[in-house]
Parts: C-alpha cells; sequence; structure tokens
C-alpha cells in the first residue's frame, strides 16, 4: 500500500473518531438544571437563572407558546419559575404582575420580575441592569435595561414572595 494511502487511512480514521466525540457530546446536553436550594434573592438564584438561559438561549419566540419549539415571555417566566424555585406564578403578564409586591427599580433583586410595555411584557432580573427574558425578535436572551428600547419600555418591578422566602 502506498505512503499516501496509508497516510490517508489514518486521517480517514482520526476524522471518523473525532465526528464520534462530538457527536456523543451533542447527545450528552443535559435536559434539566441540578438541584440547588434558591429562592428569588438568595446567591444560588443567579447560577440557577444562568444556567436556565443557557439550556433555554435562542428558543425562538412565539405568542402562547410553553416549549422548546416555542415559548413566549409569560410562560417563560412561568416555567422558570416553577422548575428553579417551586413557586407557581399565573400564565400571563396581567396575572402575574399581581403576584407579588411592587418595588421601584433602584431595589432589584436577583429573581424580581420586570415589567415593560405599560405591562405586556415580562422578564426575570439578574443583576447589574441585565434580565432575562424571551424577546420577541431574539427568543430566549439576556437584554440590558439601560438598551434605549427597554429604558423607554420599562413599567414596573415586582418581588414575587414564595411561601418560604425570608426576605
Amino acid at each position: 500500500m502506498p505512503k499516501t494511502e496509508l497516510v490517508y487511512l489514518k486521517l480517514l480514521r482520526l476524522l471518523t473518531v473525532c465526528s464520534v466525540l462530538l457527536l456523543s457530546a451533542c447527545g450528552s446536553n443535559p435536559k434539566t438544571i441540578p438541584a440547588i436550594d434558591a429562592r428569588p434573592g438568595q446567591p444560588h438564584a443567579l447560577t440557577k437563572l444562568y444556567q436556565q438561559h443557557a439550556l433555554w438561549q435562542g428558543t425562538p419566540y412565539r405568542l402562547g407558546g410553553q416549549s422548546r419549539s416555542g415559548i413566549d415571555c409569560s410562560a417563560f417566566v412561568q416555567l422558570t419559575f416553577n422548575d428553579l424555585f417551586g413557586i407557581r406564578l399565573p400564565r400571563t403578564t396581567s396575572q402575574q404582575v399581581h403576584v407579588g409586591q411592587k418595588i421601584s427599580k433602584s431595589d432589584l433583586q436577583t429573581g424580581d420580575l420586570v415589567f415593560f410595555r405599560g405591562g405586556r411584557h415580562v422578564g426575570i432580573y439578574l443583576e447589574n441592569e441585565k434580565f432575562l427574558h424571551a424577546s420577541t425578535r431574539l427568543g430566549v436572551t439576556i437584554s440590558d435595561m439601560n438598551n434605549i428600547y427597554w429604558a423607554r419600555k420599562y413599567w414596573r418591578s415586582i418581588r414575587v414572595q414564595s411561601a418560604n422566602s425570608n426576605r
């Protein structure tokens, strides 16, 4: 067998092994977030919310959607609070705005709900003026509240009180 054919076979074998490893890594993507005792406003809540972002990032926005094939803002908030904190929230923004105590923008803590466009859009406050939400344009993403669009559209913030909250 000529030397060039041996090199070709070795490269083909290496490519095959790399492809198998790469594809198996894609298949091992976790579907759930590891359990951490967390509540909105607690240190572990931020970690859980960033993990949630990693799982859902880029999921397209779909009005009325409630899955990874498409989700709207209020469903994403409802699902996130239930999955991460064990807190059941209503399905719509118009209902979610009534589930806690109204707080000022300057008092925001991790896990607080932030509402925009007169209560027609909701997200979850992270830190440093950033919030997690399902954007109509970008899908599930993290946005900056100081962005000119969000700064103009900000409406109010709500602190959700859970049954076991110490805040």
